[in-house]
């Protein structure tokens, strides 16, 4: 019965619709699906079906490099604005004491994760969701707070709230530092552009030893901790090995043009995302 409440000509599958949105907003059938827990073939089947279904082509392009068509991106437009509609809805009936947290892998498990049992010590009556943020993503539709680093340029994106500027700088272990000139260069893949931006900033030469790829920031600082080489990391991601005088930075930390934000959807915040956001502050002040 419920299979038909979408079907016909008014309106086609929803979940053809999901798939469609999710692909246009973040760009990519494989982030969309990240997105939706499916396949990749299963958003292209979808979008594909959707297609068929209207008559039209919503994406245009080669495979590895699809862009919106005209009307593809008319009905993004209004697709978005409803799943958020929907989203909005839902979040404003769910119990008040849950708070869902969209939050990069690294500082979900570097700075967040080791705080918890603090907050909840302070707040047994919230319940905190987390979730994984994509690398590229400024939101995810069911999270009620995104946290992740953004340059410059998104500093002044709606709902972005700045909870410390931030400072990277060169970490290795004290053994490291006694030959630094000649050490490896831990690279993170999620950002490639760290050593160029630190060199330029605290005007500084890199280590001349070879480069060794992570995929994450965590993974790099991991990576430090052991003595594989030295790193450029943010402050609040190596502060804990810091603290512990696992690592050090023997050039110190400098700012550059980017912050650890905080970002909601619109509407006013509950009391539970309030005091969440305010221990979102104390912790970017404490690691600062």
């Amino acid at each position: 019965m419920f299979d038909k409440l979408t079907s016909g000509k008014a309106l086609p599958s929803l979940n053809a619709l999901r798939a469609f949105e999710a692909m246009g907003r973040t760009g990519s059938a494989t982030l969309a699906a990240a997105e939706l827990n499916v396949t990749h073939s299963a958003v292209s089947r979808q979008v594909k079906a959707l297609e068929a279904a209207l008559g039209l082509r919503l994406f245009e392009g080669p495979r590895n490099q699809l862009k919106l068509t005209t009307r593809g991106r008319t009905l993004l437009v209004g697709l978005t604005a409803g799943f958020d509609a929907v989203a909005d809805a839902v979040r404003s009936v769910r119990t008040a004491d849950e708070v869902h947290l969209a939050v990069h892998p690294s500082l979900a498990v570097k700075w967040l994760v080791p705080r918890l049992p603090t907050f909840e010590a302070a707040h047994p009556d919230i319940h905190l969701h987390l979730s994984e943020l994509e690398p590229r993503a400024m939101r995810q539709r069911g999270a009620d707070i995104a946290i992740r680093f953004v340059d410059a340029d998104d500093l002044d994106r709606p709902g972005v709230e700045v909870l410390a500027r931030n400072r990277i700088g060169l970490v290795c272990t004290p053994r490291v530092a006694e030959q630094l000139e000649t050490a490896s260069r831990l690279t993170t893949r999620t950002r490639e552009s760290a050593w160029g931006e630190w060199t330029t900033l605290a005007g500084r030469a890199a280590p001349s030893g070879p480069e060794r790829a992570l995929a994450h920031l965590h993974m790099t600082l991991d990576a430090a901790t052991a003595g594989l080489g030295a790193a450029v990391l943010p402050h609040c991601i190596a502060h804990d090995a810091l603290a512990a005088g696992q690592l050090i930075p023997p050039h110190g930390f400098v700012e550059d043009k980017g912050a650890l934000v905080a970002i909601r959807l619109a509407g006013d915040p509950t009391r539970s995302e309030r005091r969440v956001l305010r221990w979102l502050r104390e912790l970017a002040v404490e690691t600062r």
